[in-house]
C-alpha cells in the first residue's frame, strides 16, 4: 500500500451516504488513501489521536471578496490573501472562491491575480469574475474553458451611476440576457446580485426624508431595499435563465420573499441553486450591532430569518456562504447612511452556523455540514476532489470540538478587517484543526504559519 503520511485516529467522521462513524482516515500525498476501522491498516508516519472529535470534509466558502484596504475588487499583494485565508482556516474553511472585479478584461490580469493569491494563500481557491463590460463578455468563453472560471457575477443593482463607488459601469437587462446566452453556450453559470435598484432609489429617498439621521439603524437600511426588490430581481434572472437554458446560482438569499421567488422558479423548471449567508441566519434588524452589520441585501426582519432556517430544514436552501468582505472597521464610520456595506465573517464561519443551527435549533449536523461541504463543491465544480471524505479526494478536513464553549473577541481575529459582527457572542463549538491536502493550516486551534503560500488555484468545470 502507498506510504501513509497521516492517520486521523478515533474521530467521528462524516462519510458520504453513511453519516457519522467512528473510523480512522488515512492520508497519503495530500489525498485520502483509505477510511478504516479504528487501528486498522498500515502504520502512518504521524498519528493524530482525535478522541471523538467531529471530522467534517473541509468547508467550501464559495462567496466572498478579497481586496486590499478599502478596495474590495481583488487582492493586490500576497498579504491580502494571507490574512483572509488565515481567517478562513480559523473558521474551518479549506477552499474558497472570491469574486474579482475589474472594468478591464481579465485575461491580462489572470496570471498576476493567480500568482499573488497563491503566494499568500493558506488554503485552496478559485475565482468568480464580475462581468460588466462588452469586452469582458467577449472574453468570457476563455475564462470558462481556458482559465477554469465558469461562474460569472452580474450586479443587477448596478444601473446608471450606482456602481461608481466600485468603479463599475451600469448594465441593463439586455446585458443580463446576453451574458446568460454566453454562459449557456460555454458551460457557465450566472451568480447574480439580485436587487431592483430603480425601485430601491425611490424607496431610499423616501426613507431618507423620514429618517435623515438614520436613527432606525438596520431597520432603516432594510426599508430602503426591502425583500420585494430582491425577489423581483431573482425572478427576472432565473426566468431569463430558464428561457436561455443557463443555470443560475442565487447568491446571499436574505428574505422569505426572495427564497419563495427562487423556489417558485425552480418548480417552473429553472435550474436554480439557492445560497444564503451565515449573517442572515444569525442576525436581523433587531440585532444590537448597528452600522457594523450594514450589508446588501440588508439584514431582514426576524420573520425572514426564521423563514431561511425553515428553508434549510426542508431542503429548499442548498448552500451557506459568508459573503466575507475585509474592508477596515473605519469603513463603518458615519452611521447607517454613510457606512460601507459588507463585513467579515470567515473567522467564525462554522462555529456560528453550527452553534445557531445545531445546538440552538436542533438541525442535524449532517444537514448543516452538507450546506458548506458537498453541496457547494458540487454546485461550483469542485467535486470530486473537494467536499467529501472519500478515497482519492483531497485530504481536506474541518475538525471540531462540538462541546467547546468560547466567546468571539476582536483580539483573536485573523482577518485584517479587525472586527466581527459576532464579537461578544458565545459559540458552542470550536474548530480545533483545519487540514488542507494533508497539511495543517490550523493545529490545536492555532494558525500554522508554515501553511502560508501553500494554497493552490483550483480550475473548475461545471457538471
Amino acid at each position: 500500500m502507498t506510504k501513509i503520511d497521516l492517520r486521523l485516529a478515533d474521530g467521528d467522521v462524516l462519510l458520504p451516504g453513511v453519516g457519522f462513524r467512528r473510523v480512522d482516515v488515512l492520508v497519503a500525498d495530500g489525498r485520502v488513501a483509505a477510511v478504516t476501522e479504528p487501528g486498522a491498516g498500515p502504520t502512518a508516519t504521524e498519528t493524530i489521536a482525535l478522541g471523538g472529535l467531529t471530522v467534517l470534509p473541509g468547508a467550501c466558502d464559495v462567496h466572498l471578496h478579497l481586496g486590499h484596504g478599502s478596495d474590495i475588487s481583488r487582492p493586490r499583494q500576497p498579504s491580502d490573501a494571507d490574512t483572509e485565508t488565515a481567517a478562513a482556516a480559523v473558521g474551518g474553511v479549506t477552499s474558497f472562491i472570491p469574486y474579482v472585479m475589474s472594468t478591464t478584461p481579465y485575461a491580462p490580469l489572470f496570471d498576476e491575480l493567480k500568482s499573488i493569491t497563491e503566494e499568500g494563500a493558506r488554503i485552496d481557491f478559485g475565482f468568480h469574475f464580475v462581468i460588466s463590460t462588452d469586452e469582458q463578455l467577449a472574453e468570457l468563453p476563455r475564462y470558462i474553458t481556458e482559465f477554469g472560471v465558469p461562474t460569472a457575477k452580474l450586479f443587477m443593482n448596478i444601473r446608471g451611476d450606482e456602481g461608481a463607488r466600485l468603479g463599475l459601469p451600469g448594465t441593463d437587462d439586455g446585458f443580463l440576457f446576453r451574458l446568460l446566452e454566453v454562459l449557456k453556450a460555454h458551460g457557465g453559470m450566472l451568480c447574480p446580485h439580485p436587487e431592483n435598484i430603480e425601485v430601491a432609489w425611490v424607496l431610499r429617498d423616501r426613507v431618507l426624508d423620514a429618517d435623515p439621521a438614520g436613527a432606525g439603524g438596520l431597520a432603516t437600511w432594510n426599508a430602503t431595499r426591502p425583500p420585494f426588490v430582491e425577489a423581483d430581481a431573482i425572478r427576472r434572472a432565473t426566468y431569463f435563465g430558464r428561457v436561455v437554458g443557463a443555470p443560475v446560482y442565487t447568491v446571499h438569499t436574505s428574505s422569505a420573499e426572495a427564497l419563495a421567488a427562487a423556489v417558485e422558479q425552480r418548480h417552473q423548471g429553472s435550474r436554480v441553486t439557492i445560497e444564503t449567508c451565515t449573517h442572515y441566519l444569525t442576525h436581523d434588524t433587531t440585532s444590537a450591532v448597528g452600522a457594523l452589520a450594514k450589508v446588501n441585501p440588508p439584514l431582514r426582519d426576524p420573520a425572514d430569518r426564521e423563514a431561511l432556517w425553515e428553508g434549510i430544514r426542508n431542503g429548499d436552501i442548498d448552500t451557506v456562504a459568508t459573503d466575507h468582505i475585509h474592508r477596515p472597521v473605519s469603513s463603518k464610520d458615519g452611521g447607517i447612511w454613510k457606512a460601507q456595506p459588507g463585513f467579515p465573517g470567515l473567522d467564525a464561519f462554522l462555529p456560528a452556523l453550527f452553534s445557531e443551527g445545531h445546538h440552538r435549533r436542533g438541525i442535524p449536523l449532517e444537514r448543516l455540514a452538507d450546506l458548506v461541504t458537498a453541496n457547494p463543491a458540487d454546485a461550483m465544480g469542485l467535486s470530486p476532489r473537494k467536499g467529501r471524505i472519500m478515497p482519492g479526494g483531497d485530504a481536506d478536513f474541518s475538525i471540531l470540538d462540538m462541546k467547546s464553549r468560547w466567546t468571539v473577541e476582536r483580539s483573536g481575529l485573523a482577518t485584517d478587517a479587525g472586527y466581527s459582527v459576532y464579537e461578544g457572542q458565545e459559540m458552542t463549538c470550536r474548530v480545533v484543526h483545519t487540514i488542507v491536502r494533508g497539511a495543517f493550516a490550523v493545529r490545536d486551534g492555532k494558525l500554522n504559519d508554515g501553511a502560508r503560500g501553500t494554497g493552490r488555484f483550483m480550475p473548475r468545470r461545471l457538471t
